[in-house]
């Protein structure tokens, strides 16, 4: 495919969509021409604005990446999809398949994977290999799955999202615009919340429960 490809990006976290959107600017022959913060507002936006391919968060409020799809190809949009993720889970790239999405990526990837994924779409070709379905959470299934003692504040999650990723007290604190001590604070509450020990066990609970 030749020209410029515009793209659709959709993502409820703020500093994610932001950087995305910087890093996918400075890269040869894209361009951002509409964004969202869930799935809905990208779906109405589309109406109005065509695109070449559309990147989705999967985890998202209101209408989330898988249904953001299903909605697009039950329209009879065939706009080919590239969903992200932050987690390398097997059901997830399942299920994408299954929704009608041409590509699956975790946000981790380099930029030029990013960009290699999206050329391939725009290309017409498909970036989703089988998958494994049993057992399809194998690798972060938890023994405990007590439910938590309290609910998570939006801040919370997006901190075990952060936690998820790998990053440290100190990396979440810029990304989050808190104090490093703040930080702490609120990772101890949610190993507190969570019945656990340490962050890696907050983790596999968080999303062993699907809480992120």
């Amino acid at each position: 495919m030749s020209g410029l490809i515009r793209l659709a990006l959709a993502d409820d976290q703020a500093l994610v969509r932001n950087g995305l959107r910087a890093l996918l600017g400075s890269l040869p022959g894209l361009q951002v021409s509409l964004e969202a913060d869930n799935g809905d507002a990208l779906l109405d936006g589309l109406s109005a604005t065509t695109v070449d391919v559309i990147l989705s968060d999967i985890r998202m409020p209101l209408c989330d990446g898988f249904t953001l799809t299903e909605r697009l190809r039950e329209s009879g949009n065939t706009t080919p999809v590239l969903l992200l993720t932050t987690f390398d889970e097997p059901d997830l790239a399942l299920r994408a398949a299954e929704c009608g999405a041409q590509g699956f990526l975790l946000k981790d990837a380099s930029p030029e994977d990013l960009q290699e994924a999206i050329l391939a779409l725009a290309a017409g070709k498909t970036l989703l290999a089988p998958v494994p379905t049993d057992p399809v959470r194998s690798r972060y299934a938890y023994r405990d799955t007590g439910a938590p003692t309290d609910t998570f504040s939006e801040r919370e999650i997006a901190i075990l999202r952060l936690l998820a990723g790998g990053y440290s007290n100190r990396e979440i604190a810029k990304a989050v615009f808190l104090s490093e001590g703040t930080v702490k604070n609120y990772v101890s509450e949610i190993l507190e919340k969570l019945g656990t020990r340490d962050r890696t066990r907050a983790v596999l609970k968080a999303i062993t429960l699907r809480i992120i």
